[in-house]
């Protein structure tokens, strides 16, 4: 199997596993706590080294299994150059901020933010806005047109979301904050998926020729002298 697929289709599994970690943390969590306007990070602080947090480290080894695959595609005439190292950048800046944000909790939900809390914030602001923008970066030079469009539309989505979760979070007075970060990270999530899916078709082996430009070399008869 090429490296590029099989980097690929292992990314798309462990972000399976962190979604699907991430259910099963909301499950077990205390009934008090309230999804639509608590954060995902208050439910993670709830049962600290639990799923959740176990979840977060899941999707930064996905991008981080994505990263080598990504500068093989950038070594190609096609790659980016430029924007292509841009974009691996910022996807390696989202999986250290996700990191980050695993290994240094928030604050419980009410209590006043200390400095832990504050740098959990900056490291996971830093993360929503990294992946969108490299994948922006990204989506033109993924094989297949469809990749890129769905990536640009992901990644617009993802940057509208973290701008209503920016506004819930100040002068929104937290309205609805909890809903607007499930679906920040669902379409980011999404982007992540749609890139993985493209590198397993971009890793996978050449079709063999087909149609009347096929030339059978076992049936073509060699040429005859004097005949």
């Amino acid at each position: 199997m090429p490296a590029t697929r099989k980097h690929a289709l292992v990314a798309l599994g462990a972000l399976a596993l962190a979604a699907l970690l991430t259910v099963i943390g909301h499950l077990e969590v205390n009934d008090d706590l309230d999804p639509w306007s608590l954060t995902v990070s208050d439910f993670a602080v709830a049962d600290r080294g639990g799923v959740i947090d176990a979840a977060m480290v899941v999707l930064a080894a996905a991008t981080a299994v994505l990263l080598p695959a990504l500068r093989r595609l950038a070594q190609r005439p096609t790659g980016g150059g430029t924007a292509g190292r841009g974009a691996r950048l910022l996807l390696a800046a989202w999986a250290v901020g996700l990191l980050a944000a695993a290994i240094v909790p928030t604050n419980e939900p009410g209590l006043p933010m200390e400095t832990a809390a504050h740098l959990h914030r900056y490291a996971s602001v830093a993360a929503f806005l990294a992946l969108p923008t490299g994948g922006w970066l990204l989506a033109r030079h993924l094989p297949g047109a469809t990749a890129g469009r769905w990536v640009r539309g992901l990644a617009l989505a993802s940057l509208a979301l973290a701008a209503a979760m920016a506004w819930s979070a100040h002068p929104g007075d937290r309205m609805l904050i909890g809903l607007a970060e499930r679906l920040l990270i669902l379409a980011e999530v999404g982007l992540l998926a749609v890139v993985a899916a493209a590198l397993t078709r971009s890793g996978a082996a050449p079709a063999p020729l087909r149609g009347p430009s096929a030339v059978d070399l076992n049936r073509t008869s060699a040429p005859s002298v004097g005949g």
